[in-house]
């Protein structure tokens, strides 16, 4: 255990915001809004990057510092101690970062969320689509 904990240190940082639809780029957002999934968390990485057969470590008590109040990173090793890649379809930080923003989507416990409230809520009321006061 404590042979792990320096390697811990030196691998890459994963803040859920980098790959959130919902941030924009000032408040973290790294990749293209097309490819970006919404409201990722650290868990749903975390199994995306042991699909992809990379190691990973979740630290629930960390926070991005530009989003304080949501906690949560995932501590990535991209390259292994003699400078070998871990897995050679993911060269770099932003391939890893698109990688796992296709297949959170796809992740069984976001598909499970998705499909009680599409089947329950049905079209609103139609209302028209103008609002505020009237003119005389």
């Amino acid at each position: 255990m404590n042979g792990e904990v320096p390697n811990i240190k030196k691998w890459v940082v994963f803040y859920p915001i980098y790959i959130n639809s919902k941030k924009t780029v000032a408040e973290g957002r790294r990749i293209s809004l097309a490819k970006a999934c919404e409201n990722p968390t650290c868990v749903e990485i975390a199994d995306c990057c042991n699909h992809l057969k990379v190691p990973n470590a979740i630290e629930i008590d960390k926070a991005y510092p530009r989003d304080f109040m949501q906690r949560g990173r995932v501590r990535i090793q991209l390259k292994k101690e003699d400078g070998t890649l871990c897995n050679p379809a993911i060269p770099s930080r932003k391939q890893l970062m698109l990688q796992v923003a296709e297949l959170v989507p796809r992740h069984p416990g976001r598909t499970k969320k998705q499909e009680a409230p599409s089947t329950s809520s049905t079209t609103g009321s139609s209302k028209s689509a103008k609002g505020g006061r009237k003119k005389r």
